[in-house]
């Protein structure tokens, strides 16, 4: 006789390798400091959407427009997300339905180009993502490029030459956004560059969205077309992303399904059934958590607290010999340039020793780079995971006391270990997750 699975069966019992390192997870990161700007903390709440039994249903299509049955609380959960995420951006359509970052921009560069069309992007070196352009990537290889770089000085957005190259290459779209760029972005300038040269704006905010959401840093929802984010990073919600556009097409100039003549079901066409199937409706019940959390008022102080701590550590740093990119930040990240201590391409070998010493960063190319991408010269940090822990400018002193230690003695194994013993000494006052098991 058939025996049904026991569906409440605990992890540690049917699979305990895998309950192994879960645990050895939770305590890698109670007890070391996650730099890295893309990620973060979510809260028990988020965590318990993503383990929810929405993991169980397929819904392809949109809220009342879905080809399976049973969708009654799915569509109540996702028209949720939706409102939740047009009232904390100020948009007038969302897609909440991407599954990351990279299939988001995905979806707008189909909907608003044709393989083959001319489009700007900054460039990877200088601080741009994956798919705003590089070679290797959908985005470089199926259209054509026109990578905006920063001033080879101040290594600064330079406007004058984006309006000069825009108008020289006369682009359909033009990409605003940053993975490693540690200063504002004007999005209104870009917008009327857009404006000149009759080109779509598409803005990837996916590292700034929690200081956009929140006016800490200005937002590209009132100007750009389409405006893309993760919904982790400096929203601080679970992996994924969605989609938010205007509904009026300016230029109503590309196939709309079905007729319509409008930007937002061109947006939603290219999501599904353009390339992606089913939504993956435990992830976005978390975003609609998250987007909650981030319409509360302690979210924003939250976000003003980033740039602070990303303040205070950009300046402890410079204080004891560290060069950075731009001389500083103007948000929640910054790039150490290793090359001004002679550490030309030594970013891989400096995060290693990082992770020695329960510092957790990134390597990274630095504008202009003199190495390779995979030896750069540069080392990002961000303040997003140690600001929801707690943590502020005090803090960050004794962080950044240990970064520069590690960058001015990455191959004296005793001071590293004292750096690591410093590092969870300071963990130890910001607990993570308190009382949180495998299943809690």
């Amino acid at each position: 006789m058939h025996k049904p699975m026991d569906l409440m069966r605990d992890i540690t019992e049917s699979d305990p390798k895998i309950a192994e390192l879960i645990q050895k997870e939770l305590g890698r990161i109670r007890e070391g400091v996650e730099l890295i700007p893309s990620e973060n903390f979510v809260s028990k709440a988020v965590l318990q959407a993503m383990g929810s039994v929405f993991t169980n249903k397929y819904s392809e299509g949109y809220p009342q427009k879905r080809y399976y049955g049973g969708q009654e609380f799915v569509d109540i959960m996702e028209d949720l997300a939706i409102e939740r995420a047009k009232k904390l951006f100020g948009c007038e359509h969302v897609n909440v339905q991407p599954y990351s970052g990279s299939p988001a921009n995905m979806a707008v560069f189909f909907a608003l180009l044709n393989p083959g069309d001319h489009y700007m992007g900054l460039d990877l070196v200088a601080g741009g993502h994956l798919t705003h352009g590089s070679p290797v990537n959908f985005s470089g290889r199926l259209f054509n490029v026109h990578p905006y770089t920063v001033d080879k000085k101040t290594h600064l957005l330079d406007m004058d030459s984006i309006r000069k190259q825009a108008k020289e290459t006369n682009p359909k779209m033009i990409l605003t956004g940053l993975t490693a760029y540690p200063r504002k972005i004007d999005f209104k300038e870009f917008q009327e560059i857009c404006d000149e040269v009759g080109a779509y704006h598409f803005s990837d905010i996916s590292h700034i969205s929690g200081l956009c959401a929140t006016g800490v840093h200005e937002s590209p929802v009132p100007f750009a077309d389409v405006v893309t984010t993760t919904t982790h990073k400096t929203l601080r919600g679970p992996r994924g992303a969605i989609i938010m556009c205007k509904k009026e097409d300016r230029y109503k100039n590309k196939y709309h399904p079905e007729g319509k003549k409008d930007l937002a079901s061109l947006i939603d066409f290219n999501v599904f059934p353009g390339i992606q199937g089913g939504p993956h409706d435990h992830v976005n019940a978390a975003k609609a958590v998250a987007f909650e959390e981030a319409l509360q008022p302690n979210f924003k102080e939250y976000a003003k607290q980033i740039v602070k701590n990303a303040k205070a550590l950009a300046d402890e740093l410079m204080k004891l010999g560290v060069s950075l990119v731009t001389n500083g930040t103007d948000n929640h990240l910054m790039v150490i340039d290793l090359s001004k201590k002679n550490l030309t391409g030594k970013g891989k070998e400096i995060q290693m020793v990082l992770d020695a010493a329960n510092i957790h960063t990134n390597k990274n190319t630095i504008p202009f780079e003199p190495g390779s991408p995979f030896n750069p010269s540069g080392i990002r940090l961000g303040t997003p995971a140690v600001t929801t822990r707690g943590m502020k400018e005090s803090e960050m002193k004794v962080i950044a006391k240990g970064i520069a230690t590690v960058v001015d003695h990455y191959q004296d194994a005793q001071r590293i270990a004292k750096i690591k013993t410093e590092i969870k000494e300071l963990c130890r006052g910001f607990p993570l997750y308190p009382g949180l098991g495998i299943l809690q």
